[in-house]
């Protein structure tokens, strides 16, 4: 049962396991239902296909079988056997939904410690500059003109770094998201990008409320490093990002005139672009979200995210 085989062999593994269960095997032909599964799951064999598989080959053993006594056994047998062989899928699924909750819980944690990072650089550094400014200009009082305009030079310094802090602030964590939702937030986002570089950025938006704030804060990191590709490595002039809510889900699409790249290939890239798009999948995952990256070179790149509509409302308060 360990031999590696081709896909084209699983269907006469199939029958073979399971008329030596049905003829009697017992629990040693069970544990191979079970190696059956393991191997389907392995071959990437979806669930449907292995219902077929199992419809087909019972038809055939059941076609030799005398009475309907017989029929019903041999089936109430067969269906032990094929959740037995559902039993890897379970585990995966199992394993899946673990590891979903622990990325989500290593997410929550990672913006509460950002969060917390970004409230420290904007109220106490914050605080701390206006302290220096009040000294400065308390020690420019005694100071002669000449001194004063180098004071003057050294404030207008300190303002500089002032912007810079709420810059960083709201790029680590937009208390407006917080306070406002997801679309004003992403409209900031732009306008900073925009102001930042040479895009032209486009938000558009029809959303009916707030989301949840996970949903939110992932769709607003999404946003935030699909813009940082297109300033590294896209070479785009514009993008345009689109909020909006179709068939009981939530759309995000995210499309820029750069010159495009093979996207499957970069997913499998251990370097910055292919782990950026890692990083969005992960997110999406994590919510329950899927994406769907529509790009070749020369023609652009488009990023479709959608996330279930039961995942997505905290109350009903338009975002505008």
């Amino acid at each position: 049962m360990e031999i590696a085989i081709t896909t084209s062999d699983l269907e006469s593994l199939y029958g073979e396991a399971l008329e030596h269960y049905l003829a009697g095997g017992g629990e040693y032909a069970l544990r191979a239902a079970y190696e059956v599964g393991r191997l389907a799951l392995e071959k990437n064999v979806g669930l449907l296909d292995l219902a077929a598989l199992h419809h087909l080959t019972l038809i055939r053993i059941l076609a030799g079988s005398h009475g309907q006594d017989e029929i019903r056994v041999r089936f109430t047998a067969a269906s032990q056997f094929f959740t037995e062989c559902l039993s890897p899928y379970e585990m995966s699924q199992r394993g899946y939904r673990d590891a979903v909750a622990a990325l989500h819980l290593v997410n929550e944690t990672l913006e509460n410690e950002v969060k917390r990072i970004a409230h420290t650089v904007h109220d106490e550094a914050g605080q701390l500059l206006v302290v220096v400014h009040l000294a400065l200009a308390e020690i420019a009082k005694d100071l002669t003109p000449a001194l004063q305009a180098r004071i003057e030079g050294v404030t207008e310094l300190l303002h500089q770094v002032e912007g810079h802090l709420r810059e960083l602030s709201h790029e680590l964590r937009p208390m407006m998201l917080d306070d406002l939702g997801l679309v004003p937030a992403v409209r900031f986002l732009a306008d900073l990008v925009s102001r930042r570089s040479n895009l032209v950025i486009q938000v558009n938006a029809e959303l009916a409320g707030r989301l949840l704030p996970s949903v939110e804060i992932a769709l607003y990191r999404i946003i935030q490093e699909a813009l940082n590709n297109a300033i590294k490595h896209s070479q785009a002039k514009n993008v345009w990002i689109q909020l909006d809510e179709d068939a009981g889900k939530t759309l995000c699409s995210i499309l820029d005139n750069g010159i495009g790249f093979q996207a499957q290939a970069s997913l499998s890239e251990k370097g910055k672009k292919g782990l950026g798009l890692i990083g969005i999948q992960e997110r999406l995952s994590a919510i329950g979200g899927t994406l769907q990256i529509t790009s070749e070179p020369g023609s652009g790149t488009k990023l479709l995210i959608a996330v279930p509509k039961e995942r997505l409302y905290a109350n009903s308060n338009r975002a505008c």
